[in-house]
């Protein structure tokens, strides 16, 4: 079987996956003051947890990109 190249969509769902993370992290970070009666974070933290659901949105467009090459690649071969 022949190694093939990443394709765009492979590094848009990596890059959904980093995205993600740096967001989920941001929302233990930004919940753990309220959960402790701490000072809470500057509005800047929270909009870093925004970050989750913009890498979710990055992994998803980057997956049907994947299956639509896919299919081409399919039908090109048939």
């Amino acid at each position: 079987m022949s190694s093939q190249r990443a394709d765009r969509g492979d590094t848009y769902v990596r890059a959904g996956a980093i995205v993600f993370a740096v967001g989920a992290v941001a929302t233990l970070v930004t919940f753990v003051p309220l959960f402790f009666h701490l000072t809470p974070l500057p509005t800047a933290a929270y909009w870093l947890s925004m970050l989750m659901p913009l890498g979710f949105l990055l992994a998803l467009v980057g997956m049907l990109s994947s299956a639509r090459s896919q299919r081409r690649r399919a039908a090109a071969t048939d």
